[in-house]
């Protein structure tokens, strides 16, 4: 399956390793921004090869299914090893080439580090590329014609297996069901009652899907609501007033 690319100004792109780690993450941030009117997209780095369960053509055919339930106005793979990319100038490149082809003005990555490896490498990768990206002399090509420079205003990086402290928590309850719906597409993946497949892993099991809803749970009464995502950053974060607080409940 071959995704239709688009190119277009996003106003928020999210990045994972692999098709889900978004959906798994940070997919009510998404669906909140949507809810508003914002444009979205979601960059896979790699395609998931090594996983144990599925085939490319399921994993590629379910990250579709995902994104049109997230209504993403892009989703792009790029490809790389999966278990071997490096943080080195030919992947930087690639994710410059991404930045400044949609020019989204906050980018959401892995978390920092985490259980599987390939994250906290791929953290590095975007972080350190959302940088370059903004340098006039580290030249990009799209399509024969020399890319402007551009650099988000803000990266931030999403909370995984491992429990991290978030500087920041966003209120997901109204998006939460359509978040988990996103998740569920990756059916090969997570645990479906009806799988044939007798290759079971630390995902695929029943537990880990209630993990993902308690995390969710825990989040949000950290702030008091009834579901929220974590966020990490490096960068300060600023509010016009103090009615941008969610009041917590008392």
């Amino acid at each position: 399956m071959i995704y239709l690319i688009i190119y277009m100004k996003v106003d928020l792109l999210a990045f994972g390793v692999h098709p889900d780690d978004v959906e798994l993450s940070c997919s009510g941030v998404l669906i909140n921004e949507k809810f508003i009117g914002k444009k979205t997209g979601i960059i896979d780095l790699t395609q998931g090869e090594l996983g144990t369960r599925g085939t490319l053509e399921t994993r590629y055919n379910e990250a579709a299914a995902a994104a049109v339930i997230l209504k993403v106005d892009v989703r792009e793979n790029l490809k790389m090893a999966d278990g071997f990319f490096k943080n080195d100038e030919i992947h930087q490149k690639q994710i410059i080439n991404i930045l400044r082809k949609y020019q989204p003005e906050i980018i959401i990555c892995n978390a920092p580090e985490d259980r599987h490896p390939d994250h906290g490498r791929s953290a590095s990768l975007v972080c350190d590329a959302a940088f370059l990206s903004g340098l006039l002399k580290v030249e990009t090509v799209e399509n024969g014609i020399k890319q402007k420079p551009w650099r988000p205003k803000y990266v931030f990086q999403y909370i995984q297996d491992r429990y991290l402290k978030p500087d920041f928590v966003v209120d997901i309850s109204a998006s939460f069901e359509q978040k988990m719906e996103s998740v569920r597409a990756y059916k090969t993946q997570f645990y479906d009652p009806q799988s044939e497949d007798s290759n079971q892993t630390y995902i695929s099991a029943p537990a880990f899907l209630d993990s993902i809803i308690a995390r969710a749970a825990m989040f949000g009464k950290m702030i008091g609501v009834q579901y929220g995502e974590g966020f990490i950053s490096k960068k300060m974060i600023g509010i016009n007033n103090l009615d941008s607080l969610i009041q917590k409940n008392t």
